[in-house]
């Protein structure tokens, strides 16, 4: 049975490039960065040409570059090492559909005194800028940490405009950029973030590997003691092979910006429109245009999402319901939950996430199994649109 796989949001393929990149450090390039040898030297360089390229994606210093494990040890860097040395009584400002890599840090950080703000969104996904402002008027030290681009429905914010008005009222601000990372360009030397997170494995990289941007100049506490290593705000011998592969997804990132904005946005468009078409009572959940070009978050209404996903899988189609880090959870989606998507169509939500390499050829496959996998669901689930409650008005 053929595999389709449109849940590149949770992970990626690692590209051949990168494979082929990594190989030598797991075999005769195993020598230690920190040494003081030549063969340990060499090691150190090619680190170096890595950070180079990683830097290169966002348009960053490679000296603003720290390497992480991935892009929850980069969240969780920037909010606590923050927060550690700005104290109890700092206004956290954040959103409500906040990755949880976010959300539990900042909730964490809650329980330690700090003052949590959870802005919210509208129906469409927007975020309420508005509330924002005024939160920002307010006196006292402010860290922001906002997402720029929704990793379940693919809604990008105005991190610009957010990032402008953060600095305007002396905040630091933090974004998480894991799912924009390699869809859309980054420039750091124009959005004034201070701190930025990226994950490798979302741009087909192995996992195991991400980075934090830290604009030079911003302070916060080192995260992990025991060592020089990444200027010494991270300690740990550096994980060579992962580093190396991380360098060379970025350098593909790049080359393949423009193939992401209209290949694979084209391919969305289509599997979305032909589900729109052959699914009645479905609805694109998020705003149609200001998105990411390879997500589309469907609901499809009266039926549950993970009921459509067992079946799917049977097919060989791979989707989600929401975030790979909230799997498991009975809840629906605290992200749809916030832009108030009909109780109709709130548990039936799935997460359509393409790739480079996703083909035309496996669109076509799904636009021929999803049709009947959801007419079998509605005909065995006890709701319908004639069996709903007229609403009270």
């Amino acid at each position: 049975m053929k595999t389709v796989y449109l849940d590149n949001n949770a992970t990626t393929c690692i590209a051949p490039e990168v494979r082929q990149a990594m190989e030598p450090y797991f075999n005769e390039k195993y020598g230690n960065p920190s040494s003081m040898h030549a063969f340990g030297g060499e090691i150190a360089r090619d680190i170096r040409k890595a950070r180079e390229k990683v830097a290169a994606l966002i348009n960053a210093d490679p000296s603003e570059i720290i390497f992480t494990s991935c892009g929850t040890e980069s969240d969780n860097m920037a909010i606590h090492g923050c927060c550690d040395l700005m104290g109890p009584g700092t206004k956290i400002i954040t959103s409500r559909v906040e990755h949880p890599a976010v959300l539990g840090p900042c909730r964490h950080q809650r329980e330690a005194g700090f003052s949590l703000f959870e802005l919210p969104v509208d129906h469409q996904g927007h975020l309420d800028m508005d509330a924002y402002r005024e939160l920002l008027k307010s006196e006292g030290r402010k860290l922001v940490s906002i997402m720029w681009a929704n990793n379940e429905t693919g809604v990008i914010f105005p991190l610009k405009k957010i990032a402008v008005l953060a600095k305007e009222a002396g905040a630091i601000i933090h974004t998480d950029a894991v799912q924009i990372a390699g869809k859309l360009p980054i420039d750091v030397k124009k959005v004034p973030v201070d701190m930025l997170s990226i994950s490798g494995h979302k741009i087909h990289a192995p996992k195991g590997i991400g980075f934090l941007y830290v604009r030079r100049g911003t302070r916060m506490k080192t995260f992990m003691i025991g060592g020089h290593q990444e200027s010494g705000r991270r300690g740990g011998t550096e994980n060579v092979p992962y580093i190396v592969g991380m360098g060379a997804a970025a350098e593909l990132a790049m080359q393949n910006i423009e193939a992401e904005k209209s290949k694979v946005a084209h391919l969305r468009d289509k599997l979305e429109q032909g589900l729109l078409t052959t699914c009645p009572d479905t609805r694109v959940n998020g705003d149609p245009d200001a998105r990411l070009p390879n997500t589309s978050n469907i609901s499809f209404e009266f039926i549950e999402g993970e009921a459509i996903l067992y079946h799917l899988s049977d097919r060989g189609i791979c989707a989600s319901t929401g975030s790979a880090c909230a799997a498991g959870s009975l809840e629906p989606s605290h992200v749809i939950r916030a832009m108030g998507v009909p109780f109709t169509a709130v548990h039936g939500s799935v997460r359509f996430s393409l790739s480079r390499y996703t083909t035309a050829e496996e669109i076509a496959y799904v636009l021929s199994e999803v049709p009947p996998v959801i007419r079998k669901l509605r005909d065995l689930s006890p709701f319908s649109k004639d069996s709903m409650p007229p609403l009270e008005l």
